[in-house]
């Protein structure tokens, strides 16, 4: 009698990968920039994750400016009572996140561009900013985005 073999096969969409434009020192660039050596980092910004009384939830701050060529310890504190995410990227690909968090809520993220936090958990992403533009920063759990959980992250030249 023949053993059974079962095989599942995953659609792993790169839905959280942002565009990918070259590789360097084994990480793959992505248009927003790439991630950055602790050693390189110039500042560090806090950003705080919450849900509010109203019953809407947000970051703090909504807007961060940056440099291009300035690597960011990006220090993340989730103040709330609801995991939460943080992912940059261009707004197209986060909206691509978006709609694939519908379908998988609970996601894994293997992204260097994201994290997930849990209640009162911190958690930091250290990145280099390597194009000038406006980009985009949210929390993808589905329902958040919808209840204020996004802001702007502007590149600006040096």
């Amino acid at each position: 009698m023949m053993p059974t073999v079962a095989m599942v096969l995953f659609a792993a969409p790169a839905l959280a990968t942002g565009m990918h434009s070259d590789t360097h020192d084994g990480h793959e660039m992505m248009i927003i920039g790439q991630p950055g050596m602790a050693a390189n980092v110039d500042r560090t910004i806090a950003i705080s994750m919450m849900e509010n009384e109203d019953g809407s939830m947000a970051f703090d701050p909504v807007s961060v400016n940056v440099r291009k060529g300035e690597t960011v310890r990006l220090t993340l504190t989730n103040e709330g009572e609801y995991d939460h995410e943080f992912v940059m990227d261009t707004h197209e690909r986060l909206m691509e996140h978006e709609a694939g968090m519908e379908t998988l809520p609970d996601m894994e993220h293997a992204d260097l561009n994201s994290i997930r936090i849990g209640p009162k958990g911190k958690g930091e992403i250290v990145w280099t900013f390597t194009s000038v533009g406006q980009f985009d920063f949210a929390c993808l759990i589905p329902g958040h985005y919808e209840l204020g959980m996004k802001g702007t992250l502007t590149v600006i030249a040096n």
